[in-house]
């Protein structure tokens, strides 16, 4: 489907009252304040109920924007109109049967992210179901939105299109679109490119040391590999908006735009260079799986609550295993760097105790209330639906491809699911889920499903490698095991986390322990490694901590090191059929990698 978002026209909008027009307005940036002005003409009804999303799709949290609401007030042709507060997040506004209402408020924004609002001096960005009240039965009219910018050169960039002849003015198909829009505001870089004679752009707000005509041109590769999977672009024109921060790490989809978060000097490097292009990968994949190809849970959006659904793991999981390939495929990183790339990845899934705790549909369904929650203990009893759906979404690969000698893939679940459910927007059940994949691999995977996506089993890499000539290969450390991560905070050396079943958790040792000694002498996190190689498995130590201001002294017996990374590499002596396997795979030969 070719989706165009065209500009609203007075023939739509004569057939579904009334209009709908916002204006943002940020006279002060430095008070963080948006001011938001609602103005409806021709309401029908003496009860207007206002709603504002307590989430945003794409970010599985309940994250009660109305928060930041403040200075609520409703009028209509300069006289007040009475209101009420029903719930956190609805208002509710006495219009008498005027057909005219006006309702102003103030969004407070100091919080940079992909899926929250910031305003300052030198920008604006905002996401829509943080910023705007949705009109419960009027939310598949079109909805204009003006911006007024507080400084002439600021310029607004959004994916929605602008309304001819009115200046900053946008115009969104329906509330979802409006969400789906996000805007940045400001005097941000900006450049236009083409890739497939469709429109992109490029903003980006804050100073770094990327190379903009390198990341232009690799960004374009990823595009046109993505569009050769699933047969086309659909959209007529794209927006990447990217924010260079700190230490920042992050991003969010959308169907025609997606905002990226980096850490501003993360580019000369080129590992980090690769992560920046596997971000981009990601969310611009996301455009088709989870923008467009979603669970059925997630075809209506229910913005006052919770959506759950067990299928998160083939939305962003899946989409992590082509966020690893996609720029293989482009040209961006070489098959070295891939099966690296790789290594690091089933090292965190294998190095989480919390895989033997929750089931993959289980991480998925639990995401509003665990990923996004995280305490001292989520490593022991959670599993990250996008690392473990990554891990499987590779075996399902390799599964496919091994069955059918590389003639199927996962690329054809993608393009079923595409054609079956994304370029109508129809939602898919788990159930059709695992048909499409079933169907794809010619083969009955119930018994793959219950093991690895419903339960907890450990999942065999290596069966799944071998076929490949490749294997996976554990690294153990020097030092005997304790069981503790630990980390400075404010001068003090904080017991972060302590890994079930360690020999630190069995002494009684817990998360939030100030570690003070090591037989006593003075210990702090960055030693902690050193000391513990002066000894041996079954040594027994003493370790003083500081439980809740008091002083305590626990003996603890060392154990083996446990694996603590992994390597794929390739097999001894590999097969004509696995260097076979191998090519067709990746397109590079496994004896490059000796």
């Amino acid at each position: 489907m070719n989706e165009t978002i065209a500009p609203c026209t007075d023939t739509r909008l004569q057939k579904k009252l009334p209009t709908i027009h916002y204006q943002v307005a940020m006279p002060q940036p430095e008070n963080h304040l948006f001011e938001v002005t609602l103005h409806l003409v021709g309401y029908p009804f003496s009860i207007l109920d206002l709603k504002l999303p307590v989430w945003t799709p794409g970010s599985y949290l309940v994250r009660e924007y109305a928060k930041h609401l403040q200075g609520f007030t409703a009028f209509s042709n300069n006289k007040p109109l009475n209101w009420r507060k029903i719930s956190k997040n609805h208002w509710q506004v006495e219009t008498n049967d005027v057909s005219e209402v006006t309702i102003k408020y103030r969004i407070f924004a100091n919080e940079l992210t992909v899926r929250t609002n910031h305003l300052d001096s030198t920008h604006g960005y905002f996401n829509g179901a943080a910023l705007f009240f949705r009109l419960p039965k009027f939310d598949k009219q079109p909805i204009f939105v003006t911006i007024v910018t507080p400084r002439s050169e600021w310029r607004v960039t959004t994916a929605l299109p602008p309304v001819p002849g009115q200046a900053n003015t946008f115009c969104a198909l329906d509330f979802d679109t409006l969400v789906d829009s996000p805007f940045e505001i400001g005097s941000h870089q900006l450049y236009h490119f083409q890739v497939l004679d469709k429109p992109h752009e490029l903003a980006i707000w804050g100073r770094g040391n990327c190379q903009v005509q390198q990341m232009i041109a690799d960004i374009s590769k990823i595009i046109e590999v993505e569009a050769q999977m699933f047969g086309g672009l659909p959209y007529e024109r794209y927006v990447f908006l990217v924010h260079l921060f700190a230490q920042a790490y992050g991003g969010l989809e959308h169907k025609n735009s997606c905002s990226l978060i980096y850490q501003r000097f993360g580019f000369r490097d080129r590992e980090k260079y690769d992560r920046f292009m596997q971000l981009v990968a990601h969310e611009f994949f996301h455009l088709w799986n989870v923008k467009r190809i979603r669970p059925k849970e997630l075809e209506v959006f229910d913005y006052d609550q919770e959506n759950y659904t067990s299928c998160l793991w083939f939305c962003e999981g899946t989409t992590s295993y082509y966020d690893l390939l996609i720029p293989l495929r482009a040209g961006i990183y070489d098959v070295k760097s891939f099966l690296n790339n790789w290594g690091k990845e089933i090292t965190r899934y294998l190095t989480t105790p919390g895989r033997k705790v929750q089931p993959l549909s289980e991480s998925s369904f639990d995401a509003w209330i665990k990923l996004y929650r995280q305490d001292a203990n989520s490593g022991n009893s959670q599993m990250s639906y996008y690392l473990k759906g990554e891990m499987v979404s590779l075996l399902l690969d390799l599964l496919i491809r091994s069955r059918h000698n590389n003639k199927r893939s996962l690329d054809d679940v993608m393009l079923q699911m595409w054609h079956k459910f994304g370029k109508n927007e129809i939602g898919y059940t788990s159930e059709q889920l695992q048909e499409v994949i079933a169907s794809v691999a010619g083969v009955d995977l119930s018994d793959f499903f219950k093991r690895y996506i419903d339960g907890t089993e450990e999942l065999p890499f290596n069966q799944y490698l071998e076929p490949f000539g490749l294997q996976l290969v554990a690294q153990t450390e020097t030092e005997p095991y304790l069981g503790v991560r630990v980390g400075s905070e404010n001068g003090r050396d904080i017991i972060k986390f302590v890994e079930a079943d360690s020999p630190a958790q069995l002494a009684g040792i817990d998360p939030g322990d100030e570690l003070l000694a090591i037989d006593g002498i003075k210990v702090t996190a960055n030693q902690l490694s050193d000391r513990l190689k002066d000894y041996q498995p079954q040594d027994i130590i003493q370790i003083a901590v500081f439980h809740q201001d008091e002083l305590r002294i626990y003996p603890v017996t060392l154990a083996s090191p446990p694996a603590s990374k992994y390597h794929v590499q390739p097999v001894v002596n590999p097969s004509a059929t696995q260097k076979q396997n191998f090519d067709r795979w990746l397109d590079a030969s496994l004896a490059n990698l000796r």
